[in-house]
């Protein structure tokens, strides 16, 4: 009597794997959430996490402006209600000038480009 229930009862539970089907239903529907939330100025990109999170799906969207620069952002869609949110544009990387030495000793500025991005440790 008990296998029957608990067989009935893992019928009754939705399934884990997805089709592949619905994997690119689902990133159709992102893109077209995100892609409405794209700003009107400038060329954006975008490139759809394929799964998202177990809650949202995410895209990154990369805006080229006219006076050729780029804004970077965050697309949050939410699986559950389907909205999706667009964050503020991250800060563009800095160009930073810095003296360097080679191994002669001479000194000569080096300039790179410097972001807020660090390595963490989970």
């Amino acid at each position: 009597m008990r296998l029957p229930l608990l067989l009935l009862a893992f019928a009754a539970t939705p399934a884990l794997a997805s089709t592949d089907e619905a994997w690119k239903e689902f990133q159709a529907d992102v893109e077209k959430a995100c892609t409405a939330l794209a700003p009107a100025e400038g060329e954006t990109g975008i490139e759809v996490n394929p799964f998202g999170s177990e809650h949202f799906g995410a895209a990154l969207l990369i805006t080229t402006l006219p006076d050729g620069g780029a804004d970077r952002y965050v697309c949050i869609y939410d699986k559950q209600t389907k909205k999706a949110e667009l964050t503020a544009p991250f800060v563009p990387p800095k160009d930073v000038s810095m003296p360097a030495a080679d191994a002669a000793g001479n000194v000569e500025i080096e300039e790179t480009t410097k972001s807020e991005s660090h390595i963490v440790k989970p």
